[in-house]
């Protein structure tokens, strides 16, 4: 008795990778377009757990880290004026962090209002800032 093998024709496999190659194209693009939202979530996060450092900085302070002070206030005490007298020994944050891109977060306090932000994933001034506003 003589068994019978029957193989996928020519015209079947193309079937398939086209198939296949549809399927890709709409799907690799959503997949891509992952990471770089995922950054995005991310660096809104960094700034919300920024803000909240901050916050209660100027709870035991009475005012917010200067400008020049920067973020680095929030892990090290500051020992340029002013001074904090109230400011929590091990500070508010462990290390002063990075946005998604590498870059670190920026600082400014004008009148304490603060502003906390990422140039994001130009890396660069402009539309693609992130921030606490």
């Amino acid at each position: 008795m003589k068994k019978s093998f029957r193989g996928f024709t020519l015209i079947e496999v193309m079937v398939v990778v086209v198939i296949l190659g549809i399927l890709a194209s709409l799907i690799i693009p959503k997949i891509m377009s992952r990471p770089e939202q995922a950054r995005l979530i991310k660096a809104k996060q960094d700034i919300l757990a920024i803000q909240s450092a901050l916050d209660l900085y100027q709870l035991d302070n009475e005012c917010y880290p200067t400008t020049a002070q920067g973020l680095k206030a929030l892990v090290d005490k500051p020992t340029t004026p002013p001074i904090p007298d109230g400011w929590k020994e091990g500070g508010y944050l462990k290390k002063v962090p990075v946005d998604p891109w590498g870059e670190p977060y920026q600082y400014t306090d004008d009148d304490d209002k603060i502003k906390i932000f990422s140039y994001g994933p130009k890396g660069q001034e402009g539309n693609s800032q992130i921030t606490n506003d």
